[in-house]
């Protein structure tokens, strides 16, 4: 759950809550209320970060350090993240400080991540040169990973891929949202499937690792088969090593930019609905080597974890025994975007 203004208010100390909308252990921010830095400290040092952050779920107990501010692109309209920002590459003098700093109080940190919204779409060599700091301040480093837009991976060639998993950046995290190329034009992508499939296939011939994403809900009442099917011929023609499924939730300023792209008021599915269309989707993939499925993220009603294919008809049962009511949905107030 989210800090409430309240809470804020009455401390300098609150925990770091992220994309996952889980706080990050350990891990503590303070700030100047009438300030947008956020300091957060690691082992007794702090990094000062501008607000706000985000990182995926899984990265909730790795070292962040900002490399970029905002999102390169910047425009899907169910997504608010960055709207107070405006893309800019930190200076590396800057981004080297809070290495140092990271490092002499956390020397054995393995696992980094790179923010802010798009830290992919850097120039090769400037990436270079930051992950070339980190192998040298972390002995113990075996994964970098990032945020990548469409663009930043088609701007990327296979050779530039393979430099930076050399370097150690093996792992990028992917939103596809929809595969259907009316919704990623309703919803602003600034991607056509055509060109995700192409940016996929190069990162996987180049090695490296995608963990893609999902949002379930997108397509409304009226195009959810469009937006499933969709997704899944793009998912089957550019299979992805990681696939997470995310619920559709809007924060309240999103939703007229969000709204406006769809001709016919844009209903929203309820969570039997959600399950269907993740139940679609889990038995249309096709994966030609096994993909990790998760549906853990907190806007998700229903938590699944498994491996496709094996894993197919196990998921498939659990979807069903909650479309019967034998299992629980998490409550809305568990959830968050």
């Amino acid at each position: 759950m989210r800090c409430s203004k309240t809470a804020r208010e009455q401390s300098l100390f609150y925990p770091v809550i992220l994309r996952s909308g889980k706080p990050c252990p350990a891990r503590y921010r303070r700030r100047n209320l009438d300030d947008s830095k956020a300091r957060i400290g690691y082992g007794g040092a702090m990094l000062d970060y501008d607000e706000p952050l985000y990182r995926p779920p899984s990265e909730g107990r790795n070292l962040i350090i900002q490399a970029t501010l905002g999102c390169s692109f910047n425009q899907c309209s169910f997504c608010s993240m960055y709207h107070s920002k405006t893309y800019q590459a930190r200076p590396l003098d800057l981004v080297f400080d809070d290495i140092d700093r990271a490092a002499q109080a956390w020397p054995d940190a393995s696992r980094v991540f790179l923010a802010d919204g798009d830290a992919y779409i850097l120039e090769t060599d400037h990436l270079q040169r930051i992950l070339e700091k980190l192998g040298h301040s972390f002995p113990n480093l075996t994964r970098v990973s990032a945020y990548a837009t469409p663009m930043s991976l088609l701007r990327k060639s296979t050779t530039e891929m393979a430099e930076l998993i050399a370097q150690k950046l093996s792992l990028v995290y992917f939103g596809i949202e929809s595969g259907s190329p009316d919704i990623l034009k309703r919803i602003t992508k600034g991607a056509s499937p055509k060109g995700m499939i192409k940016g996929l296939q190069k990162a996987r011939n180049a090695g490296v690792k995608v963990s893609a994403t999902v949002i379930l809900g997108l397509g409304g009442k009226t195009l959810w088969q469009d937006h499933i099917d969709g997704t899944i011929a793009l998912l089957n023609e550019a299979p992805v090593n990681y696939l997470s499924t995310l619920q559709l939730h809007l924060d309240r300023a999103a939703y007229p930019g969000f709204l406006e792209k769809f001709e016919d008021p844009f209903e929203f599915q309820d969570d039997h609905a959600i399950l269907r269309e993740q139940e679609r989707l889990i038995q249309g993939l096709k994966p030609p080597s096994p993909v990790i499925y998760r549906s853990n993220h907190a806007s998700n009603a229903l938590a699944l974890a498994g491996n496709l294919p094996k894993d197919r008809e196990k998921l498939l049962d659990q979807i069903k025994a909650a479309q019967a009511g034998e299992q629980q949905l998490r409550p809305w107030f568990l959830r968050s975007t």
